[in-house]
């Protein structure tokens, strides 16, 4: 490559048929003399396949920083480095972002390539009409946590994107419908490119027993896309309802829950309303 090309090519591969590897992204897997991969055992039959003789070192979450000044060094001899991940878009849910940021900072230049995303090929045939969506990525792995985080984005007005890996996916999903409420679109797509490529959609609510009807559901890599929650406020359901709970005598707790689940509405909002309320009624002596 020319001293004009010297740079940090950010490379996506396939998520799992080669046809989606780009030209654009083989030439410069041919012209580099070295890639950063994420495990190199991983990449090697790749850019064999696509007639790549470039040498090899290993760029993944536990050595990154170490893995960036490897980089930082092959630049400065004036030797260009492509940086790939096992699939998909380095730095997207994967290692890159804080060698990229390395790269960055000593000054070289960083050229992406567009190519392979699973939450984005996930997205575009999900049927979700939401004008925004967020990407989250992965979810805590412990159960708390998890909920935790859903619960943070529970009444945010955007579609929302995970990740997910089979050994976790039953009780993500489980999550999923406990925090986010039965009634919510649920979009599974699991194995993208590959030969069992699987999307459906259902409700939140449904979500499990689909799954579980099939343990063949439960295999592959997952993006899991959830509608946005819905609007409240406007006509006054959630409170409506809420009010009629807590007029039976429901703990503030129960009828937030019940609220959430009956509407849709973000049972943070209902429960903060309901403490309100009951508030208001002890005041006044009701």
């Amino acid at each position: 490559m020319t001293e004009e090309s010297l740079a940090l090519y950010v490379v996506p591969t396939p998520l799992g048929n080669l046809g989606d590897m780009t030209q654009r992204a083989i030439e410069v897997l041919r012209q580099v003399p070295w890639v950063a991969a994420e495990d190199t055992r991983h990449s090697a039959p790749l850019l064999k396949h696509f007639g790549c003789n470039a040498r090899l070192l290993a760029a993944h979450e536990h050595n990154e920083e170490a893995a960036a000044q490897q980089v930082i060094e092959h630049l400065a001899s004036g030797e260009s480095v492509a940086l790939v991940s096992d699939a998909g878009t380095p730095a997207f849910s994967d290692p890159g972002a804080r060698l990229v940021a390395r790269v960055r900072a000593a000054g070289f230049r960083v050229v992406p390539l567009p190519g392979p995303c699973a939450a984005v090929t996930a997205l575009s045939a999900s049927g979700l009409a939401e004008p925004h969506f967020l990407f989250y990525g992965f979810l805590p792995a412990k159960a708390k946590q998890r909920e935790d985080a859903l619960r943070g984005l529970s009444a945010l007005p955007f579609a929302l994107i995970f990740y997910e890996a089979p050994h976790r996916i039953l009780e993500t999903v489980e999550s999923l419908a406990s925090v986010l409420g039965p009634h919510r679109t649920l979009i599974m797509a699991r194995e993208l490119t590959k030969l069992f490529e699987t999307i459906h959609s259902c409700s939140l609510g449904e979500a499990y027993e689909w799954m579980t009807a099939d343990a063949n559901r439960q295999r592959g890599e997952f993006v899991l896309l959830v509608s946005a929650a819905k609007a409240t406020g406007d006509d006054g359901e959630g409170e409506r309802v809420l009010r009629l709970l807590l007029d039976e005598g429901l703990p503030v707790k129960q009828a937030a829950k019940l609220t959430h689940s009956i509407t849709g509405a973000g049972k943070n909002a209902m429960y903060d309303l309901a403490l309100s309320l009951k508030h208001a009624a002890d005041d006044t002596g009701g």
